[in-house]
């Protein structure tokens, strides 16, 4: 099982079974473990990669525990602190964990409930735990950008120097991020203020405030949807097979045209653009980009190999409030996956390439 599939295979087990773990030991046993071993790639049978129950000693502190420490060339690189489903993951929970990374070998400190994983080293002091994650998963919310670091965390492609580098970039993305976020869903006063004063020329009172912080908020949604959708023309237009019933030809309406004059009679929306926007991205690395076609009905939207249906790389059923990728076997059987947003996709990369490798390998 390929790294993006066991992530995604997890995932499904977290949001099929996660509520009922209600132990730590459930926890470890349903999700952490599976997640060294399968995600990872770590033996977890193993006492030379991996040791359950790591006893750390510091100081008078005699006994204490790590509940993994995973290890490479006979030390301990990545120690892992596990919490049962839901619990909080604040660090004064996880005190040995603290006290233990700085005294030992490991860059890596991960605390975990299952769901969320909090990857840690020591940007700010050398052998201090920092306060704050340089990543951060959510397996029933995949960040598809976290992938390639939490990749190079795996027994085949370890790359601790290449993580230790990028990790303070993506520390501080990753709290922009979430500040962005915060900020887009409650403006903070001094913003307010300035986009006020950008566009209104009266004295700002206590009510004109009040009045505009509901103008703001639906402004920067808007914005940001505005931006969305014209990336994704941009992107259609430049390069792109029509998403509808046929390819759009060098003397045919533009894609975003198209799209437009299929919307009358059938419903192409943003979420299938984007996901045909993404399987195209993704197949590219083994077919040429204008192969790749979508086709939309009034149930699915199908995306094909050379506008052909006897060659279906996919399906997105997304006509519902849960959304579902088709994905085909050999035998061109489908079978639904749950996606939780439309980024998920990405989860089955390696698949949806195979996908067209089998079709070029018959050919």
């Amino acid at each position: 099982m390929s790294f993006e599939d066991a992530l995604e295979d997890l995932s499904s087990k977290v949001a099929e079974y996660g509520p009922a773990l209600a132990t730590e030991e459930a926890t470890k046993t349903a999700v952490v473990m599976p997640f060294i071993g399968r995600v990872l790639g770590y033996d977890v049978f193993n006492p030379a990669e991996v040791i359950p129950e790591f006893v750390c000693d510091v100081g008078i502190k005699k006994g204490e525990k790590i509940d993994f420490a995973i290890v490479r060339d006979g030390k301990a690189q990545i120690l892992i602190e596990a919490k049962k489903i839901g619990e909080s993951l604040a660090l004064q929970h996880a005190a040995q964990l603290v006290r233990y990374f700085h005294v030992s070998n490991s860059r890596i400190a991960v605390l975990t409930n299952g769901q969320h994983w909090h990857f840690y080293t020591d940007l700010d002091r050398p052998n201090i735990m920092d306060e704050r994650p340089f990543l951060q998963l959510d397996l029933l919310n995949i960040d598809p950008y976290a992938l390639p670091e939490l990749r190079k965390l795996t027994k085949d492609a370890f790359d601790l120097d290449s993580v230790l580098a990028a990790a303070e970039e993506l520390k501080y993305v990753s709290a922009i991020k979430r500040a962005v976020a915060d900020m887009f869903a409650l403006p903070p006063d001094d913003l307010v203020r300035l986009l006020i004063s950008r566009v209104y020329h009266g004295p700002i009172t206590a009510k004109v405030r009040e009045l505009f912080l509901g103008i703001v908020r639906k402004a920067l949604a808007q914005f940001i949807n505005e931006r969305v959708n014209e990336r994704l023309k941009t992107a259609l237009q430049g390069h792109a097979p029509a998403v509808g019933a046929a390819p759009v030809t060098t003397t045919g309406p533009s894609v975003v045209e198209t799209v437009e004059s299929i919307r009358d009679e059938i419903e192409t929306t943003i979420d299938e653009v984007e996901g045909f926007t993404i399987v195209r991205a993704i197949v590219v690395s083994d077919v040429g980009y204008d192969r790749v076609v979508a086709r939309d009905t009034r149930s699915y939207c199908g995306i094909l190999l050379d506008d052909n249906n006897r060659k279906p790389i996919c399906r997105l059923h997304f006509n519902r409030a849960q959304k579902y990728l088709g994905m085909f076997d050999e035998d061109k059987r489908e079978t639904r996956v749950p996606l939780a947003r439309v980024e998920d996709i990405y989860l089955h990369a390696e698949a949806l390439r195979e996908v067209v490798r089998r079709y070029e390998a018959r050919d």
